[in-house]
């Protein structure tokens, strides 16, 4: 990470959530003099609400913008921690590299975490979002799943069928990152694409099945059964990982 005064500090990622597009990261070493922000209640945000972000869109650094909050999107009704979300809405400007970026209310707090774009063209068209802070805070400090660093696509019903899975359902690994958790295990990922569906698929690589003896099925009590499971362990915790790898069942793991 760089920061205004240029110093350039390693980090690693702790969690991650794709769908809420939120993850946490630690400095390798502390920064000093360290300025930090309050994360606000985001319940209490309002339609209507003047609110500014930061970023750098486009390489350009510690910019800032300006505009309202224009609506307020949940998806949080069910306890699986994989698939909530809750955006803000937004009409301040947001481009590429505005990612990441805080989105703070007219007190300087945190109100949400920048993320992506509605756009037809390419470039910002008036509609932006941010992960809001309680669910932010909710899914990285107290969920605490820890990142597997790999891209996963549930394959279900007649998809999962013309994979000739050896059970009802799986998750199809399209990338991994070979120093994150899994990647160590020796999970490995797709190298063809493919479109199925309409969807783009990476095929190729592992189909995961089983984590630590808890079978992915297409249900949200199997995967807040995975996700407890995934709960943030030492980096010692014993993880076994049932993986269907060219047409056999292969297990990796570590005691």
């Amino acid at each position: 990470m760089q920061f205004l005064d240029g110093e350039i500090i390693p980090a690693k990622v702790i969690s991650a959530y794709a769908t809420a597009d939120v993850a946490l990261l630690e400095l390798i070493w502390p920064r000093k003099n360290a300025v930090t922000l309050k994360l606000a209640d985001s319940d209490a945000v309002r339609v209507g609400e003047s609110v500014f972000v930061v970023g750098a869109p486009y390489g350009l650094g510690h910019s800032l913008s300006s505009g309202y909050v224009s609506g307020i999107i949940r998806d949080k009704e069910d306890k699986n921690p994989f698939t909530n979300s809750e955006y803000i809405q937004t009409d301040a400007a947001i481009n590429t590299g505005n990612s990441g970026g805080p989105m703070m209310n007219m007190k300087g707090e945190v109100i949400g975490v920048v993320s992506n774009i509605l756009t037809q063209s390419g470039g910002f068209q008036g509609i932006g979002f941010a992960s809001s802070s309680n669910i932010t805070k909710e899914l990285l400090f107290e969920k605490k799943i820890i990142w597997n660093g790999t891209d996963l696509i549930p394959l279900t019903g007649k998809v999962a069928q013309i994979f000739n899975l050896p059970q009802e359902s799986g998750l199809l690994v399209q990338r991994v990152v070979k120093v994150s958790p899994f990647g160590v295990l020796g999970i490995q990922d797709g190298d063809v694409e493919m479109t199925l569906n309409g969807e783009k698929l990476i095929v190729g690589g592992d189909i995961i099945l089983s984590i630590n003896g808890v079978k992915f099925e297409s249900t949200d009590e199997s995967l807040l059964n995975i996700a407890k499971v995934m709960e943030r362990k030492s980096d010692n915790a014993s993880l076994e990982i049932v993986v269907f790898r060219a047409g056999k069942k292969v297990t990796l793991g570590r005691k």
